[in-house]
């Protein structure tokens, strides 16, 4: 099967921003200009088509990222019938992730940005930037996605287009371009000028199908210019072919300011701004030829580097079909057909039916089947190809972040990294013999979501689930029961704390059981280090001489890993620290590997002991938008809490916004709080920052609690 639309034609794109800024409605739009639907779904009637997750139709939110390919292009199409209803010739292939908003589910946003060439970041209009939109910004900009921004809701109360470019330049540090400026705003919303042709475009009809180009409103005549001319300057600066003409006051074309752009907005050094409504059917249009013109094809980012695994060397791989195959697996999905593998093609191509090699796992696996996707429905398809984005159906061992390549030509990409849990709880089967169903529907959603864990307490025998926030461990346990068939009770959220040691420290750990017949011998001493915050776990063997044997090594290591995940002030995850095996001793006929396990287990407990441990706890970066009146009392009650506050600035409509740092064993609760505070006039957000040791009375009382005696 030969490839449909070229490689220059092809956008990877997501559409990305803070909950409720209209993502979706925007996406369902597109689907609507592009033909794809023929009817408008809706987020806040539970009919939009990339929402199909029942929790997403029942909460008006979106969950998880959606997959779906739509058909676009410059020119009407060259059906008349077609090309009445506002419909183009469908030039171009444009492959597109709605992505959540919700900072609980930001482990979607991270693996799309991933995989993607370019993005769609929409701002509300009222709103403007919002908590979120800093994190998915800084998300786009972490893997070089080049963005155009689609400032949404320009019908609303408060709307403000201006701002949005004010607070974008100020807040993002991003160098925005408006390419557009809005006729009217709120009820008066109209239309848009395009600064480039110096245009005017109105939306008459109900679906605002076929924009109508009218002349600039002389109201606007002044404005318009004034705007123009920041954006040709800003064109000439991102081509430097273009300085000179630009410096004698000459006058760009609109094919260079749109090439000039086009160059700025790929190498990151400006953002396109446009304006609209995506719920009202205005401007929609304008972003999708944005799309086309704005955003790069597959051949436009720079190659795609990996590391050989045999020897080690980095090597690129070029965006074409002939190039050895190589793809990364960014999400996993259960559905009817079972486990769905998602993966974006940067090289070569692949046929449903063949093998294909796991890089990252050594392993080879067959592909039965090649899916396209739309949201939650599939249409089968034969090939794919450099550039695509699809779902493959039979491999069992490969998981989000895994590289598939030729055996020949193996090549491991980058990976992606994702945020530890900050909360966690006990869930419990309401049937006994629900058990296994419950640990086989973890383990599912455990792999579907990398930001998801699930432990069995060693201490209580309870079943621990722990997540990003209190929401996405209720859409976990929504899931099991409607998707497994598991009702489970669940105990209050918890924070999810972790434990960490401050100075280094040496002990032993000896094993000795004697039972009448062949006896239990394990003796290690190990040397224990902190590292630095996020360097996780290294273990490394230190013996000479064979104090102990190689063999035994590995369940020391076991061991020590054990011990672990329970510290020994409270039984938190111990994290950021370094094990050193330097000297032991052994059996010739007693030591085995369980005894070493527990050698290993014994001897980093006891050095943990002596090494200064600590606990630490999430801290949550929060932020308050409020009526100036109550910012007394909402600082007030901040400081209460433990927290920081770093600072405030004005927000829309006369008021504040307050940013600060507060643990999140202070906030729970915190929403009812302050909505009989302000008398429901004030909003917050809050998403992890980082970890932080607790002070020593909230340590005792954190001690106290779980029910182990307090260290001096």
């Amino acid at each position: 099967m030969a490839r449909a639309y070229s490689l220059n034609n092809t956008r990877n794109i997501g559409i990305a921003a803070h909950i409720d800024a209209g993502k979706t409605t925007t996406t369902e739009r597109i689907l609507l200009y592009t033909g794809v639907n023929y009817k408008i779904g809706e987020v806040h009637d539970g009919t939009a088509t990339m929402d199909w997750m029942e929790q997403e139709r029942e909460r008006g939110i979106t969950i998880t990222s959606a997959a779906t390919t739509c058909f676009w292009g410059l020119e009407p199409s060259t059906d008349e019938k077609r090309a009445a209803d506002g419909y183009r010739e469908n030039t171009h292939r444009i492959n597109i992730i709605d992505t959540p908003g919700h900072v609980d589910f930001t482990v979607e946003v991270e693996r799309s940005m991933r995989v993607l060439d370019g993005a769609v970041a929409v701002f509300c209009a009222v709103a403007g930037v919002q908590p979120q939109s800093e994190t998915v910004w800084r998300q786009a900009t972490k893997y070089k996605v080049p963005r155009v921004v689609f400032v949404n809701k320009m019908d609303r109360m408060g709307a403000d287009f201006y701002q949005v470019v004010k607070q974008v330049r100020e807040r993002l540090g991003a160098n925005a371009v408006p390419l557009q400026i809005p006729i009217g705003a709120e009820g008066e919303f109209k239309g848009v000028v395009d600064l480039i042709t110096m245009k005017a475009y109105t939306f008459s009809d109900t679906f605002g199908k076929k924009p109508e180009e009218i002349d600039c409103p002389a109201d606007l005549v002044d404005t318009a210019h004034e705007w123009r001319a920041k954006m040709v300057e800003a064109a000439a600066e991102a081509d430097e072919s273009l300085i000179e003409k630009y410096l004698e006051g000459d006058e760009l074309t609109p094919d260079e300011i749109r090439a000039a752009i086009r160059k700025g907005t790929i190498a990151m050094t400006l953002y396109p701004m446009i304006c609209g409504s995506a719920f009202k059917n205005k401007g929609v249009q304008q972003l999708l030829d944005s799309v086309l013109i704005y955003l790069p094809s597959p051949l436009d980012v720079p190659d795609t580097e990996g590391t050989n695994p045999e020897t080690m060397q980095i090597e690129t791989r070029k965006a074409a079909d002939d190039a050895p195959f190589s793809a990364l697996a960014f999400k996993l999905m259960n559905n009817q057909f079972g486990n769905l593998t998602f993966f974006r093609v940067y090289s070569g191509s692949l046929t449903k039916g063949s093998y294909i090699y796991n890089a990252s796992k050594d392993k080879k696996e067959r592909i039965s089947r090649i899916l396209l996707m739309h949201a939650n429905k599939t249409e089968d398809i034969d090939e794919v190809y450099a550039g695509d984005i699809a779902a493959a159906v039979g491999l069992s061992d490969t998981v989000t972040g895994d590289t598939l390549s030729e055996e020949k030509k193996p090549i491991v990409l980058e990976s992606m990294s994702f945020p530890d849990p900050v909360i966690e709880m006990s869930i419990e089967p309401k049937t006994k013999g629900d058990q296994d169903k419950m640990g086989m529907a973890l383990a599912r959603l455990q792999a579907e979501d990398p930001t998801f864990r699930t432990f069995t307490d060693q201490d209580t025998g309870q079943t621990i689930i722990r997540g990003m926030g209190e929401l996405h461990l209720e859409i976990i346990v929504d899931r099991m029961k409607r998707e497994f068939k598991v009702d489970a009770n669940q105990g209050k959220p918890q924070v999810s704390y972790r434990e960490a040691i401050k100075s280094p420290a040496r002990a032993e750990g000896r094993f000795a059981k004697q039972t009448g017949g062949r006896g239990k011998f394990g003796h290690c001493v190990l040397d224990i280090e902190p590292m630095e915050v996020g360097e996780g776990f290294v273990f490394e063997n230190k013996t000479v001489g064979g104090s102990i044997p190689k063999e035994f090594i590995p369940a020391i290591e076991k061991g020590v890993v054990d011990a672990l995940q329970s510290g020994v002030l409270a039984g938190f995850k111990v994290e950021d620290i370094k094990v050193m095996v330097i000297d032991g001793s052994y059996h010739e006929v007693d030591s085995d590997e369980i005894s070493f396990r527990e050698a290993g287990r014994m001897g980093v407990r006891a050095a943990m002991q002596k090494a200064s441990p600590i606990i630490k706890e999430p801290i949550m970066a929060v932020e308050v938008v409020t009526p100036d009146q109550y910012l007394g009392d909402v600082i007030g009650d901040l400081n209460r809490r433990r927290g920081l506050v770093e600072g405030q600035e004005m927000g829309p409509g006369g008021t504040r916004i307050i940013k600060s740092k507060v643990p999140l064993s202070e906030m729970f609760g915190y929403v009812t709080t302050l909505r009989s505070m302000t008398q429901g006039r004030a909003s917050s957000t809050m998403e992890p920052s980082h970890y932080e040791e607790v002070p020593r009375n909230v340590a005792e009382e954190i001690q106290a609690k779980s029910g182990r005696k307090q260290s001096s």
